[in-house]
This record gives C-alpha cells, structure tokens and sequence, in this order.
C-alpha cells in the first residue's frame, strides 16, 4: 500500500497515517519517505541543504504563560529583558559579517511592546543591512501586536510588510487541535486563528513556514489531523515553503511529567510528514531536539534540510537540551548519510556546495 503513495496513486489521508503510524515496518516507513523525497527533489536528490542564519529574542516578557515553555518571563519578575536596537544590530552584524542571509527575531508576547516598537526595529535592520532576510514573528506575535494596536491581522501584516518583514516562521503551532491547545497554552490563539494569520501572510505574498511540536499530549490522529489542516491551507495558498516537526522537551516546563518522544517515535512521525505532504516541498530534520545522530537518520526518512545553524537559540535550550552544530558538523552528518551539503538561501535556492 505504502509504495502507491510515492507513485502519486493516491493522496495520503488522516486513517491512511494512523495506520502506517500502528503497522508499517520502521525500514518500510523509511524507504518510502527517501523515494518521495528524492522524486520530490529529483535535481538535486543527492543534496541536503542548510541556511547560516542567527535567532535574536528580542525580549524573554511573555504574557501567555505557555505551559511548555521554560523560557518566558513575567512583566513583573525577574530575569525580564528587552533588548536594546544597537545590541539586536550588533548581533545582526555579527551574523552579515560572517556571510550569514537570514535572521528570525522572535520573543514573548510582551504588553508593553506595540506596533510602533515592531516597525522601528524592523526600519532600522533593513536601513543598516537591507540584504538581511528578516524571517520572523510568529502567529501569536502577530495576533499580540494586532490586539494591542486595535487594528486587523491584514493591517498589521501589510504594515510590517513594508517595515521590511519577508516572511512568517509557523512558531506557535504546536498541534492545531483546540483541545490540546486548552491545556498546554490555554492564553495562546487557538488553530483557527493561527492558520487566519498564515492565510493572510500568503494573500500579500509573504511565504511561510509551518512548525509542528508534538507529544505535547495529543493522540496520534490529533497529530495528524494537525497536519491535515496545514495541508488544506497549502492546497488554498501555497504559501508554505517548509514543514518542521519537532517532539516536545518537557524538562523544565510545567509539563515535566510528560514522557518526550524517542527517536523511533520521531523518525516515524517525520516520514510520513514526508508522504502527506505532496504540496509542500522542504521536510527539515530535527537535530536541534534529537541530537546530531538522530538528526542525521532524518536524512534518510524523508528531510531533505538541516535547517539553521541557529546561532543563540534559546527557547529549546532553556529546557536543558542543548545541541550546537557549525557547518562541520553539518557537513559530517551529510557525508555520513551519503548525501552532498549545500548552503541555501530563505527561499531554498542553493547558495554554494560545501561538499
């Protein structure tokens, strides 16, 4: 049944994952995923790709007190910050010096940040480094700033648009089934609105990515239906240019009881992203939460990129799962799984080989 999937035969459904999730051999799954993916990219199905980019959270204040989250600060505790403009321009600096292409701001819903903060800051990075893809704010963020500013999610979209934001990272997506967003973030937008966002970003042309975090106590056909519902939007828009899915890292969150996802579990979950997802091109491979090895079996269950070098990552880090990699890093988890390494750019054009 599986192979019919790869052969375009018939389009992957919700029970369809349900049940290749319960019953298709691990080495099946694998297989499978690996011919999609190399006929999805069948120019360059010898090459994993990743982007030399730098994550800047600009502020750590967050209001929704997200359950998951190990990372956020109250307004009026302590260890708060917001960063000054010259230091989020030093570390863009740091990252334009080094020839890196992409920055993803990112922060907590902050009350005392508005519009006006979000469009200074934005100004001021394309005036001094205009070649910076500002790839950045996620859904909530977006839905923060419209909330505080009074105005709609397509005003401040278009707004921040032309402030120099090229596109939208799908962060707080986690699993978009209400009934888990109740209990892990029940502050944070529901689904719907999420995807609203993610559909109005594609309307004015901005692409997207979309992130999936899941053990986060979902079943199985909540995980999928989560990704059923991404599917449907790129079906509408196209607008998504990635999917990323990555297992929850419970420690040192309120959730520290749950039971984090094993590798086995991890790997199944990303190869049939890979099979449902016939829309959306690009699977990134989690090394980030999975470490390096597991990281590297994701090449051959579907991945076909490594995503960012991801320079001051914090959020997962807070957890206590600390994985850092640098081009040679990325280079032997590449020459490992037999593949070449190329450098790409936001929009997934190749920039240069490095092996």
């Amino acid at each position: 049944m599986i192979k019919t999937y790869v052969n375009n035969a018939n389009r992957i459904t919700v029970n369809d994952c349900v049940k290749m999730f319960a019953k298709t051999p691990f080495h099946e799954l694998g297989a499978a995923a690996d011919a999609m993916r190399r006929k999805i990219h069948r120019d360059r199905s010898d090459t994993v790709t990743f982007i030399l980019d730098r994550n800047v959270t600009y502020t750590n204040i967050c209001s929704c007190k997200c359950k998951f989250c190990a990372f956020y600060r109250k307004k009026t505790g302590k260890g708060g910050y917001v960063l000054s403009m010259d230091e989020i321009l030093r570390k863009i600096g740091e990252l334009s010096a080094m020839g890196g292409t992409q920055i993803m701001l990112q922060g907590g819903l902050n009350p005392d940040l508005g519009l006006d903060f979000y469009i200074t800051m934005l100004r001021s990075i394309k005036n001094r480094y205009p070649n910076i893809v500002l790839h950045s704010l996620s859904p909530p963020e977006i839905d923060h700033i419209a909330g505080k500013c009074g105005k709609t999610i397509d005003h401040v979209l278009k707004a921040l648009h032309e402030a120099g934001l090229d596109s939208l990272p799908g962060g707080g997506g986690e699993i978009l089934v209400d009934r888990v967003r109740k209990i892990v973030s029940p502050e944070k937008i529901r689904s719907a609105r999420w995807l609203k966002i993610m559909r109005s970003a594609h309307k004015i042309g901005m692409k997207t990515t979309a992130t999936m975090v899941f053990a986060l106590g979902e079943t199985i056909r909540e995980r999928f239906q989560s990704m059923g519902k991404v599917r449907a939007l790129q079906d509408e828009t196209g607008g998504f240019r990635a999917f990323i899915p990555w297992p929850f890292s419970p420690n040192a969150t309120q959730l520290s009881n749950y039971k984090k996802a094993g590798g086995i579990e991890y790997l199944k979950t990303l190869a049939i992203a890979r099979l449902f997802f016939d829309n959306i091109p690009n699977i990134a491979s989690g090394w980030v939460t999975e470490g390096h090895k597991i990281g590297q079996l994701g090449l051959a269950f579907g991945a076909n990129d490594l995503g960012g070098i991801l320079m001051e990552e914090k959020v997962v880090r807070s957890t206590g799962t600390i994985h850092d990699a640098d081009i040679s890093i990325f280079k032997e988890m590449a020459e490992g799984a037999g593949l070449r390494l190329a450098r790409r750019n936001t929009q997934y054009d190749l920039i240069e080989y490095i092996c």
